[in-house]
């Protein structure tokens, strides 16, 4: 059974947050480590906008501010998610790797057998998605409002978000699983022509994205539900996790790569 790191990173700020999984790509590409799974939490709640997402006239900044969130631009592609009572994953692996498919589909197929383990563990049902035709034909800026290709939907809802990129011969592909939602807050990070459009697509949210503990008859934890996707990673991929903790030297270095990119408003704010 391949070893693979697992970092537990706990909750930490949107900027270090995505650091991490750059520096986590760089140290693998470099050898010093092997593939990774790195589980997370979000303090303050972020905001992640896509690499290639507009920010101007579709979030809504003041909403943002007003919770006393952080708007953060991810590396990877797709739309705005609100991070706040979920367990984020990331998972970093080369190209070359045995089990990875070269294409970006098929990759998403292997990796997200651990989220339809883990979802097992906590005794949900979820299957992957297969969506027919286009996706975006709404144009909304709101991820969660349909699943992508071999994302996990629960009784037709969709359940765990994830996007994908590849750099330099390094796979990332990291995602958000909800534990609880709240669309009220939700929606109050983006742009609508008037209140009635926005109440509207709020309520037809309902009926497309579902939270864990709106499935489940007893709430579960951010721990608990860390521990069945710890699981559930391990059983699907077929790896052992093996615990890493980043020396002083290595967070220093992430520290940086916040400090000089993902704090700024020249990366979070250029589209």
């Amino acid at each position: 059974m391949e070893k693979w790191y697992f970092v537990d990173s706990g909750h930490r700020t949107p900027a270090i947050n995505m650091a991490l999984d750059e520096a986590l790509m760089k140290w693998h590409r470099q050898g010093d480590i092997p593939p990774v799974l790195r589980f997370y939490g979000w303090e303050p709640a972020g905001l992640s906008v896509g690499y290639f997402q507009k920010v101007k006239g579709k979030i809504d900044l003041d909403g943002v501010e007003r919770h006393g969130y952080e708007l953060v631009r991810r590396q990877t592609g797709g739309r705005a998610v609100l991070h706040d009572k979920e367990l984020t994953y990331s998972v970093i692996v080369s190209e070359e790797h045995e089990a990875m498919p070269a294409s970006v589909k098929e990759a998403y197929l292997v990796i997200s057998k651990g989220l339809l383990e883990g979802f097992r563990e906590l005794g949900i049902q979820a299957e992957f998605a297969v969506p027919e035709g286009s996706l975006d034909v709404t144009g909304s800026a709101v991820c969660f409002e349909e699943p992508s290709w071999y994302e996990l939907i629960v009784e037709g809802k969709k359940a765990a978000g994830s996007a994908q990129t590849r750099k330099k011969g390094i796979i990332l592909q990291h995602g958000s699983i909800p534990i609880d939602v709240d669309d009220v807050k939700l929606f109050d990070m983006f742009i609508y022509k008037n209140e009635r459009i926005k109440e509207r697509a709020r309520k037809a949210f309902g009926n497309k994205a579902v939270a864990i503990n709106q499935i489940k008859d007893e709430p579960v934890t951010f721990d608990d539900t860390k521990k069945a996707f710890k699981k559930g990673f391990e059983d699907g991929l077929d790896i052992h996790l093996e615990p890493f903790e980043l020396s002083d030297e290595q967070w220093q270095e992430v520290e940086k790569i916040a400090n000089e990119k993902y704090s700024t408003d020249e990366w979070n704010y250029s589209r």
